[in-house]
């Protein structure tokens, strides 16, 4: 594989933090090269199409206020829709589940019509056709003198001059090598910041009306008791596909739990509830391209956003960018795009450009 010899910048990961830097360097005029190990792109941003619409098993809203997650919807063509809020909420405990009046678990925001993945499947899509390598995870990345970074993957090893690492930080260390050349106080921040949404499983359970709205229940439940600790409408732009949606502690996933899950949402919306059509169970501490294996011991998330993930690492090489090294909205796609945004400004402010990107 041989690209051009103009400056070139490889970026590890192809959910929303990669693709944003990628895209602004491909617009910038650099060739880029996004490297990601799963076989789809989006990373955190995952949904499933069903009938009348998709479902969002990742990331799900958006905030006013975010500017960049609206202006990179209306540019992908996103048809954009406001959360349901209308009706009355449920508090559930030991002693059962109780309607409250009124819904103080909502707060206005925005959802996705074709979905969260709709957004990076564009970016991607907009992109040079050679611009995403899937199913290509990077063991190790090395100095190469003039030509900045060695990038290993299984198949090959590919040199650039600069290196967008846009992963989760704890799950960059435990995934790659970087031969013991980064300095000790980055290593024990990156491995002991959390990751967004790592240690959670996302239900969502799809029914063939949105019934709870007929009965003046929003769809927002809190619960004391669980397995869900707190339940949401999703029902796509007029009621369908009608769904609702919990979170629940990855731990919480053991046999019996889609059960529990049932009954749970029974308990707080009828009968009905507990005859969905399908349950979609995404237990995102067992993504191994998303959660390292500490995730569940993860948990200063004052870490977010930390100065050290704004510093070039590899003598001004290496970017760091992910929701997590956000100084933004972290946590948030909003933090994500920021992110990448921030690394590939950093790229083209650097003076750190070699030949460009060649594989052996």
């Amino acid at each position: 594989m041989s690209r051009s010899a103009k400056p070139d910048v490889i970026v590890i990961g192809a959910g929303a933090a990669g693709l944003a830097a990628a895209t602004a360097l491909h617009q910038a005029g650099r060739h880029v090269l996004c490297l990601e190990a799963r076989e789809r792109v989006g990373g955190r941003m995952l949904s499933t199409p069903v009938d009348g619409g998709a479902l969002d098993l990742g990331a799900t809203w958006f905030w006013p206020g975010e500017q960049r997650v609206a202006a990179l919807a209306a540019r992908t063509g996103a048809g954009v829709f406001d959360q349901h809020l209308f009706g009355d909420a449920v508090l559930q405990d030991g002693a059962g589940a109780r309607r409250l009046q009124g819904n103080m678990i909502d707060v206005p925001s925005y959802r996705f019509a074709a979905g969260a993945q709709h957004l990076p499947s564009a970016q991607a899509a907009s992109l040079p056709a050679d611009a995403v390598l899937l199913d290509t995870p990077v063991t190790a990345i090395r100095p190469a003198g003039e030509d900045g970074l060695e990038v290993h993957t299984p198949d090959r090893t590919l040199r650039a001059a600069q290196v967008v690492l846009a992963v989760p930080p704890a799950l960059a260390l435990e995934r790659i090598d970087f031969g013991n050349a980064l300095p000790d106080d980055v290593v024990r921040l990156a491995r002991s910041t959390p990751v967004w949404m790592g240690a959670v499983a996302k239900v969502v359970a799809l029914y063939p009306s949105a019934f709870w709205r007929e009965d003046g229940l929003a769809g927002a439940a809190f619960s004391r008791s669980g397995p869900l600790q707190e339940i949401h409408d999703m029902s796509g732009v007029d009621g369908r596909p009608a769904a609702l949606f919990g979170f629940a502690h990855a731990r919480a996933v053991r046999p019996g739990f889609e059960e529990a899950v049932v009954a749970q949402l029974a308990a707080c919306f009828g009968p009905g509830a507990g005859s969905p059509e399908a349950l979609h169970v995404c237990d995102w501490s067992r993504e191994p391209w998303t959660a390292p294996r500490s995730v569940h011991a993860l948990a200063d998330y004052s870490l977010f956003g930390h100065p050290l993930y704004q510093r070039p690492m590899f003598e001004g090489h290496l970017h760091w960018a992910s929701t997590e090294t956000a100084t933004e909205y972290a946590g948030h796609v909003e933090g994500a795009l920021h992110s990448g945004e921030r690394a590939a400004h950093a790229v083209l402010s650097s003076a750190l450009y070699g030949s460009g990107i060649t594989a052996d």
